[in-house]
């Protein structure tokens, strides 16, 4: 065997490890999703929290694990069978999802004040609708999501709840904004929210309203509500954690280029002659 030969079978081997183990990830991504889908309450158990938009989030791994496992299925099987159409076909999609990224990339660069402005009036919308559409409440289920984990109230400040139509009480003038809002560390309050009846979630003690499926978790706009903006928390969360984002970016960057300079060299270096074929038909 020549050197050409043996380099060619590494590359065809390395090539068909690698994606044997993105298929194995991207399958296990998908079975997760499935079972969050499925079993929504024994996930809220093992991760703590009711309420996370589980129906979105559960579809976007699912979706995610058979796109994983299909572009892995094409890499395996182009490297094995020395495929030159399926080689040809990976490296197309490798370098539409490369090309993709660098887009959105100089989109995000270039038009980020644009973005940013975008991103305040869907924020500030979903607020101002806040449960005035029970049917559509996966983005206010996101943003309380977003309010409890990065512990801010509104967009701006707290004030932002205080003129929803949807919280005003008739019977009391106390400003009162969503259960997300509250800071349980405040008064030394450790209990866990209590599990999701849609769409909302409650926490036990006197702060919560009774739960049904049509009320809302409210609490009094006090003390022990958490009083920064999500938008200043935002800020700081990208700050804090944009080493971590670029290098993630360039990990996976690195590994698409690493994986079409093989797929391309392989296909490229194939015999010319395509009576192998004639063996997997």
């Amino acid at each position: 065997m020549s050197a050409q030969d043996s380099c060619l079978s590494l590359i065809k081997y390395l090539l068909f490890v690698f994606n044997l183990f993105f298929f194995v990830l991207g399958s296990l991504i998908f079975c997760f999703g499935i079972w969050i889908l499925i079993d929504k309450t024994s996930f809220v158990s093992f991760v703590g929290l009711s309420f996370v938009p589980l129906q979105i989030w559960s579809k976007a791994l699912a979706i995610s694990g058979i796109l994983t496992m299909g572009l892995a299925l094409l890499g395996c099987v182009g490297s094995l069978k020395e495929l030159r159409c399926l080689l040809g076909l990976y490296f197309g999609i490798l370098l539409l999802l490369f090309a993709t990224q660098i887009t959105l990339g100089i989109l995000i660069s270039t038009q980020r004040m644009r973005l940013e402005r975008r991103v305040k009036e869907i924020v500030l919308e979903t607020i101002q609708n806040y449960r005035s559409r029970p049917e559509e409440s996966a983005a206010e289920e996101s943003w309380d999501y977003v309010q409890f984990q990065l512990r801010c109230c509104g967009w701006n400040s707290p004030r932002d709840w205080f003129s929803i139509p949807s919280l005003i009480s008739n019977e009391s003038e106390v400003h009162r904004v969503p259960c997300s809002c509250y800071n349980s560390s405040a008064t030394n309050d450790s209990a866990v929210f209590d599990k999701l009846s849609f769409p909302q979630f409650s926490r036990p003690g006197p702060l919560a309203r009774p739960r049904h499926s049509t009320d809302l978790c409210v609490v009094p706009a006090d003390s022990n509500v958490y009083s920064e903006g999500c938008a200043r928390s935002l800020q700081k969360w990208l700050h804090n954690n944009l080493i971590s984002i670029v290098g993630i970016c360039l990990g996976v960057g690195l590994l698409e280029l690493s994986f079409m300079t093989l797929s391309i060299f392989l296909c490229r270096n194939l015999d010319q002659v395509y009576d192998r074929l004639a063996r997997y038909r």
